[in-house]
Parts: structure tokens; C-alpha cells; sequence
């Protein structure tokens, strides 16, 4: 009996281990989606108000992020944290007085299937303060895709040229801060100015390379709970 009950133990032991290191359905489906723009799982709406985490290599801080201030911005971001589009990408350019921006998958195999994935643009609803976060683009309607800045100052000024924020920084602006700025358009620039090629091209490994002092953004997570903001 006793032989029998140590059998029983030890089978249901590694039953529970391989479950453990087994990827659930949804984390199978979300690599998949990150080489298919078309995949169902980017269907999914976002919720009306989240906050998701930023782990980076200076610190963390936490996004609010608003539904109803650029809906279809808001399901793509929502979306792209859950398939991890974000994870082990860098801070490509930052200008101290200006903006931070990122959302250039660091795997040039991802980024360049999402380059040229636009998303219909969102009717603009809040203004470009510091500490609010909107989609970059092109001088063009409708050519927001995953690459996304955070305002280091007023930016008001801005407003008019369809840049519209969908979430603000409610934890870590100081962190936000202390991302690198000392390479300024050189390691990436901004969608406009066309000088993304090697970024697409290289992504992390040209990076690493020739700008070390770049800032890591290691990880987004959505927060399912309040007390997680903290």
C-alpha cells in the first residue's frame, strides 16, 4: 500500500511538472500572432481602463491607459503587451527635451512584418502633456503601427498633427526620465525623418553593437490587479 501511495505521489509530481513548463494555449497562440497581423487574437477588444507594467533596465513604470481616448490605438496596444511584442526591444530614441519613443519589435523578423501594419486613425480627445503616451506616424493619415512615444514635456503643441494620446504615466516618470538620450536620432530616430532602415534590418544586434548605452525595455505586462500599480 504504502509502495503503491509513493507511485501515485510521485506520478501526479510530474504530471503537474510538465503542465507547469507546458505554454498554455494562449501563449502558443500569442507567438503565433506575433508572425501573423492577421490572426484572430488580434481581435480582442481591450478593456475600457488598464494599467500595464514596463520593466526596463533603469526601472519600471506603469501605464494608464484609456479605452474611450483612442479606441482602436488602445485594442492594438492591449493586444501587442499580451503577445509580448514589446519584450527584450530597446528605447531607440529619446530626446531629453522631447519625447521617448519605442515599439520597434527587437527581433527583426517580427518588426518588419508589423512595419507597414497601420491602423485607422483615432479621432484626438486628450492633449499631448508630459507624461502621455500616443502613437508616432507619418505625415499621413492612418499610418499609426506599433511604434508609440512617451511626452517628456508639453507637448501641446502637437495636437494638430494627429498624434493622439491614449494613456499617461501614473507611476516611474522619473524613471521615464532616466532612459538613455545620449544618442538622439542616431540610434533610430522617429518614423518621419526615414532612418529606421538598419533598426528593421539588425534590430537588437545593431543596437548593442553600436550604441551600448541604449535603454533595455525587458518586459510588458498587463496588471490584473490594483494593489499592482504600486
Amino acid at each position: 500500500m504504502k509502495v503503491s501511495l509513493k507511485l501515485c505521489a510521485l506520478a501526479s509530481f510530474l504530471l503537474l511538472s510538465s503542465c507547469a513548463t507546458a505554454p498554455t494555449p494562449s501563449t502558443a497562440n500569442a507567438r503565433v500572432a506575433l508572425y501573423d497581423p492577421h490572426h484572430a487574437f488580434w481581435s480582442q477588444k481591450a478593456p475600457e481602463l488598464f494599467h500595464a507594467r514596463f520593466e526596463t533596465s533603469v526601472g519600471n513604470y506603469v501605464l494608464e491607459v484609456h479605452r474611450d481616448w483612442a479606441p482602436r490605438g488602445v485594442d492594438r496596444l492591449y493586444n501587442l503587451i499580451r503577445a509580448g511584442f514589446f519584450d527584450d526591444s530597446r528605447f531607440y530614441r529619446v530626446d531629453a527635451n522631447y519625447i521617448v519613443q519605442y515599439g520597434i519589435a527587437g527581433k527583426p523578423e517580427v518588426a518588419k512584418i508589423w512595419r507597414n501594419e497601420a491602423i485607422p486613425d483615432d479621432a484626438p480627445k486628450q492633449s499631448n502633456v508630459r507624461g502621455t503616451i500616443g502613437y508616432a506616424a507619418l505625415a499621413a493619415p492612418n499610418t499609426r503601427t506599433t511604434q508609440v512615444y512617451i511626452n517628456l514635456a508639453d507637448n501641446s503643441r502637437n495636437d494638430s498633427q494627429g498624434v493622439v494620446p491614449f494613456g499617461k504615466v501614473i507611476s516611474g516618470m522619473d524613471v521615464v526620465d532616466k532612459i538613455y538620450s545620449g544618442y538622439g536620432e542616431n540610434s533610430g530616430g522617429g518614423m518621419r525623418a526615414g532612418k529606421q532602415d538598419r533598426l528593421f534590418e539588425e534590430g537588437n544586434a545593431w543596437l548593442d553593437k553600436d550604441f551600448p548605452r541604449i535603454t533595455h525595455l525587458i518586459r510588458a505586462t498587463i496588471l490584473v490587479s490594483v494593489e499592482d500599480v504600486k
